[in-house]
């Protein structure tokens, strides 16, 4: 199984080499193998300078997909990585130190093991170091939020560390730009009847000082995501599918 980890980038100069380092010495499980793609964003703090200067690197050479002279928003880059993806699955990593790449074989196995088609690593099943009163309380309004709304069984619908089979998360039609591609996506893929298989994962909350982009706005449009997705024609989700994915129950 070939694991692609989607690396979206904005401005994130200081944390990029030490999450690149991570993500190349993470292990996957045995019979797998890695390819990184990351899109930059827009991004103007060097960042662009940076990835360019990771070509022609013999250890492992990040491929680097998109670079915009304009920020786009994260949904915008998950889904140029997602249409550059080569591997057999998808797995979406931040650009930032939050979440720790050593979580990956957790990630994945499910997929080997036939139990999943999407994957969440929840920060809830694991240990949150960090987070803010109000950050969880915002987690838990979307998690149960997403809970009610689709039958989803989440502990953690806003984790960044989301994994799919790329067939799947290619049949369906994705439209967000920013932050809203976590709801999107959630709704969307329970829309379509997969279950989301949860695994735990640590986490280290880094505040807007340390770079953090999400703001309080984001959380709203987040929650109406989940609301507008709910009621929205089959047609519009689903798009023609280019083979035939399992759907476990």
């Amino acid at each position: 199984m070939k694991v692609s980890i989607i690396i979206p980038v904005y401005n994130e100069f200081r944390t990029f080499p030490q999450v690149l380092e991570r993500v190349r010495k993470a292990t996957l499980p045995p019979g797998c193998t890695k390819e990184i793609v990351v899109v930059d964003d827009g991004s103007t703090d060097g960042t662009t300078g940076l990835l360019a200067s990771y070509r022609g690197d013999p250890m492992e050479q990040p491929i680097v997909v998109h670079h915009s002279v304009l920020n786009f928003g994260k949904g915008t880059a998950v889904r140029i990585g997602i249409a550059k993806a080569t591997g057999d699955v998808v797995l979406v990593q931040d650009g930032d130190l939050e979440y720790d790449p050593d979580d990956y074989a957790a990630i994945v196995q499910p997929f080997l093991d036939g139990k999943a088609d999407v994957v969440y690593g929840s920060r809830f099943l694991g240990k949150p170091m960090g987070m803010m009163k109000l950050n969880w309380l915002a987690n838990r309004i979307l998690t149960i939020s997403a809970n009610i709304l689709y039958g989803a069984d989440l502990t953690d619908e806003a984790t960044a560390y989301k994994a799919f089979r790329t067939a799947v998360v290619r049949g369906i039609k994705l439209e967000s730009r920013g932050f809203e591609f976590c709801p999107e996506v959630t709704a969307k893929v329970r829309r379509m009847g997969y279950r989301i298989h949860e695994v735990p994962v640590s986490y280290n909350a880094r505040g807007i000082a340390d770079g953090k982009k999400i703001r309080a706005s984001d959380g709203f449009e987040a929650l109406w995501t989940l609301i507008r997705y709910r009621f929205t024609p089959m047609r519009r989700i689903q798009v023609l599918q280019r083979m035939a994915v399992p759907q476990h129950a």
